[in-house]
C-alpha cells in the first residue's frame, strides 16, 4: 500500500513538474520559513497592532514570566486599545518608547502615561524630544529575560533608532528601513547618506533571519527580515549615490498632519 502511494504521489509530482508548478526540497522549504515568519520566541508576549489613518505598527513585547513589557511607537489614537490590551494580558507595561520623533502620527506615550501608572516615556536624545528618559546609541532595555539594544539608525530624522531584539531575533526599524523601501530625507535635518551609512552599518549587519518590523506599511505587509531587504530593497541595494539620487527625486508631498504631529511630539504627545 506504502509503495503504491509513493508510486502514485511520484507520478502525479512529475506531471505536475511538466505543467510548470515547481516545488522547494525539504530543506530549501524549512530555510524559507525561517526567512520569512518571525521565531516564536521563548517566553515572550508579541503584538503587532495597527493604526489605520496613519499606517503605522505599534508593537508589544512581554516577558511571560515576570509580564514586564514595553510598547514601541505608540499611536494617541489607539493608546486605549493599548492600554487595555496590557490589562487583559496582565502586563505591566514599565515604558512606551518612539523609534523617532514621528511626523505623521501624534505619539501615544503621553496619553498611555496616565491610562497606566508606572509607565515611562522614552526617546533618543539626538530627537530632542521631551521624555522621561532620553537614551542613546548601546542602551539596552531590559524585558524580564529579554533584552531590547537601541542602535542609532539617523538619516530619516536626526533621531532615529532600531530597537534591536535578543541580538538579532528581530529589529524594530522604525522609518529607517521600510519594506521594500525607506523613510524620505528630506525634513526633520534628514540625510541620505547618513541613512544609508547607517542602514548598512546598524542593520543590514544583523543576521539575515533576523525579522524586521517597521513602523509602517502602506501595501498591507507586516513584517520582512534583515536578509530580504539586503537583496531586494529597491533603494537600499543600489550603490550610496544611486541611492542619494532616487532620494532626492521621490517628489512626496507634504506630510499630512506634520503641523499637528510635530509640534506635540517634541512634548510627549501631550500640549501642556
Amino acid at each position: 500500500g506504502r509503495a503504491k502511494s509513493r508510486r502514485g504521489w511520484s507520478m502525479i509530482h512529475r506531471g505536475l513538474i511538466g505543467l510548470g508548478f515547481a516545488f522547494l526540497p525539504r530543506t530549501s522549504y524549512q530555510q524559507t520559513r525561517q526567512l520569512t515568519t518571525m521565531a516564536a520566541t521563548k517566553g515572550l508576549i508579541f503584538r503587532q497592532l495597527f493604526e489605520k489613518t496613519s499606517s503605522t505598527y505599534t508593537y508589544l513585547l512581554a516577558d511571560e514570566k515576570t509580564r514586564e513589557g514595553i510598547l514601541i511607537d505608540p499611536v494617541v489614537e489607539t493608546a486605549e486599545r493599548d492600554a487595555a490590551l496590557c490589562k487583559d494580558l496582565g502586563v505591566k507595561l514599565t515604558y512606551a518608547v518612539n523609534t523617532h520623533c514621528h511626523a505623521d502620527h501624534v505619539t501615544g506615550t503621553g496619553k498611555l502615561k496616565d491610562l497606566i501608572p508606572g509607565c515611562k516615556s522614552a526617546i533618543s536624545t539626538a530627537s530632542g524630544a521631551k521624555a522621561d528618559e532620553k537614551f542613546d546609541h548601546g542602551k539596552v532595555f531590559t524585558i524580564g529575560s529579554h533584552k531590547l539594544a537601541v542602535r542609532a539608525t539617523p538619516g530619516h530624522t536626526d533621531g532615529c533608532v532600531t530597537f534591536v531584539l535578543n541580538d538579532g531575533e528581530a529589529c524594530f526599524t522604525g522609518d529607517a528601513v521600510l519594506i521594500r523601501g525607506c523613510g524620505r530625507t528630506d525634513f526633520q535635518a534628514g540625510n541620505s547618506e547618513m541613512l544609508y551609512d547607517k542602514v548598512h552599518e546598524e542593520i543590514f549587519s544583523l543576521p539575515e533571519s533576523c525579522v524586521l518590523y517597521p513602523a509602517h506599511d502602506y501595501k498591507g505587509h507586516t513584517s520582512s527580515t534583515v536578509g530580504e531587504e539586503k537583496t531586494l530593497n529597491p533603494r537600499l541595494t543600489k550603490t550610496k549615490a544611486e541611492f542619494v539620487e532616487i532620494m532626492a527625486n521621490l517628489g512626496l508631498p507634504y506630510p499630512a498632519q506634520i503641523d499637528r504631529a510635530l509640534p506635540l511630539n517634541m512634548v510627549c504627545g501631550i500640549q501642556d
